[in-house]
């Protein structure tokens, strides 16, 4: 395998622009890995990701990619893996919406939903089906706590992660045994651009700290990581909580 000891050679990133992406990316250059794709939708950011990756010394290349356009992505996708194997693909990308504008805003909470979910179905079955057919590789899916229980404060988010947690996992146990390994990972409250403005939640943690915990669970073969560790206990407790004090927590 290629991608042996959890140090890919080649590496491909889907939301090129993903503070976590980006992170996750740097991190494998410093290690082993040479090429990055980074995929996306056309922009300065996009451009600018780009050149910093290719100043660490990576041959860093940009795709169009759009979440929504699920109809092109076996086309767009697929032929990523012709130009040669991809170790590992990062499922990095996803909207937070904006929970009191959705609610009353159908449109917009499907746009979530849509992006979140479906995109990432799609997205995960053609480079799913690719690394199968290569024989070998990891694809890594970032999911969130936000899907481990429906809360108030953010429930059409955190929904579309759970179905997003819920199909990895199951795609997981399909690829078992094929040479593609499939990692959930579960990151609580993340400082970045994305929640800039936000109350900030228990046990915090940043892009760079979810980019160690992937390398560690790549090189651990995990299935499933929890950015920090401590959440795993925490979330196993508020599953339990009965629904009527879960309510009153302020959460």
């Amino acid at each position: 395998m290629k991608d042996a000891f959890g140090a890919p050679q080649s590496l491909l990133v889907l939301g090129g622009t993903s503070e976590i992406g980006l992170a996750t990316a740097r991190r494998l250059i410093a290690r082993r890995t040479r090429t990055v794709w980074l995929a996306g939708r056309p922009s300065p950011a996009l451009t600018a990701a780009a050149v910093s990756l290719r100043a660490l010394g990576a041959d860093v290349r940009t795709v169009p990619f759009d979440a929504l356009d699920t109809e092109a992505h076996e086309e767009r996708l697929g032929k990523i893996f012709t130009e040669g194997d991809i170790d590992m693909v990062l499922l990095a990308f996803g909207v937070l919406g904006d929970q009191a504008r959705d609610e009353s805003d159908p449109v917009a909470a499907v746009r979530v939903a849509q992006t979140n979910y479906t995109g990432a179905v799609s997205a995960g079955l053609v480079c799913a089906g690719a690394l199968q057919a290569q024989g070998h590789g990891s694809l890594v899916v970032l999911s969130s706590v936000a899907g481990e229980r429906a809360r108030r404060a953010d429930f059409i988010y955190g929904s579309s992660k759970a179905g997003l947690d819920a199909f990895a996992q199951g795609l997981g146990d399909a690829l078992h045994g094929t040479g593609v390994h499939v990692m959930v990972v579960r990151p609580g409250f993340v400082r970045s651009k994305m929640t800039a403005g936000l109350a900030e939640a228990p046990l915090a943690t940043t892009p760079e700290a979810v980019a160690g915990a992937i390398e560690l669970g790549l090189r651990r073969r995990s299935e499933t990581v929890w950015v920090p560790g401590a959440l795993r206990v925490v979330m196993a407790a508020v599953r339990h909580v009965p629904r009527p004090l879960f309510r009153r927590l302020p959460v």
